[in-house]
């Protein structure tokens, strides 16, 4: 694999010096092998970088500026996406190599195996949660079975029932004492006036009688 990196020697923007200076002094501070391909004094260079960056990754002009970044044939990116790796820490990933021995980057098949292995985990703490919840509600219908359920919901109306009748018993008996008292009463009455019309009769009589 080879890395190829399209620069413009003689380019007279500063911009575009110090971004050609930071790929390449980077590259070889990691010591990665690569070759520089100057396309202000190579029309091929130039077409053949034009022609192979990707359409999307083509600014609105549809001229790629340089530092453009190769392995072999495919496609690495521009200064902006080096960068992001860069600070990242997955220059070799941006690049498709594999890490040196020693790199604190983590290859792509170990990422992916992490984060595979991180789904796994998760899915099996959801297994776990979920089988404590159907133990938990397991427990508590052992604890309070449906029948048991059935048979306290009877019990409570048949007491309601029961309390319900014994209030109307002891109505109806405040309604028949009631109506006793008022019975007595009346005779009471009935037995005052009675008596009172005898005495009047007694004296009708009294009076009536000649004098010896």
């Amino acid at each position: 694999m080879v890395i190829k990196v399209f620069l413009a020697t003689s380019s007279g923007s500063t911009a575009i010096k110090k971004k050609q200076q930071d790929v390449v002094g980077f590259l070889e501070a990691l010591k990665v092998d690569y070759t520089q391909l100057d396309i202000a004094c190579s029309e091929e260079n130039r077409m053949w970088m034009r022609q192979n960056v990707p359409e999307e990754k083509k600014p609105t002009n549809g001229i790629p500026l340089p530092p453009q970044i190769f392995n072999n044939e495919s496609y690495c990116g521009d200064y902006e996406t080096f960068f992001d790796a860069k600070e990242d820490n997955a220059i070799f990933t941006f690049l498709g190599l594999p890490p040196p021995p020693g790199s604190k980057e983590v290859p792509v098949e170990e990422r992916n195996g992490v984060a595979h292995n991180e789904e796994l985990l998760d899915d099996e703490e959801e297994e776990e949660i979920t089988e404590e919840k159907t133990e938990d509600d397991e427990e508590i219908e052992d604890e309070y079975p449906e029948g048991e359920e059935e048979e306290e919901e009877e019990e409570e109306g048949e007491e309601e029932e029961e309390g319900d009748e014994e209030d109307e018993a002891v109505e109806e008996s405040d309604e028949v004492t009631e109506n006793l008292e008022e019975e007595e009463l009346q005779q009471l009455e009935d037995e005052e006036e009675a008596e009172g019309q005898e005495e009047g009769e007694e004296e009708g009589l009294e009076e009536t009688q000649p004098e010896a």
